[in-house]
């Protein structure tokens, strides 16, 4: 069982920037791709970024790129999304996700686990 906790939501101004965290415990393997989605109201839940716990490789989404870093702590078994230059549009719960399998990065259903979201809101 893997447990996975956000933290670092909440309200900033368009430009502005914030940093999720996502706490991962439990059986974490070296195997395991760590994503992060997220979800505005009435739409999908989106792939925005992953990375492979033991080599670092990294994938975003188009609409992030350039603005967003995802990175990874082994010792603290944490996950990072650092987002700057927020835009309005980027408003939405981020869920942070987990898979010892994954093979399709940015596809939701290929994670298993699933941490409990955090609000990011972007005021323009």
């Amino acid at each position: 069982q893997v447990q996975l906790v956000e933290s670092g939501g909440g309200l900033v101004q368009a430009g502005g920037s914030l940093r999720l965290s996502c706490a991962a415990s439990g059986r974490i393997l070296s195997s395991y791709i760590m994503g992060w989605f997220r979800q505005a109201p009435g739409k999908e839940r989106e792939f925005v970024a992953a990375i492979s716990w033991s080599r670092g490789n990294t994938a975003y989404a188009d609409s992030v790129k350039g603005r967003f870093t995802i990175s990874r702590d082994n010792a603290k078994n944490t996950v990072y999304l650092q987002m700057n230059s927020l835009k309005p549009e980027d408003t939405a719960v981020y869920y942070c996700a987990a898979d010892s399998y994954a093979l399709r990065w940015t596809i939701r259903t290929e994670y298993y686990y699933w941490g409990q979201g955090t609000q990011v809101t972007v005021s323009s």
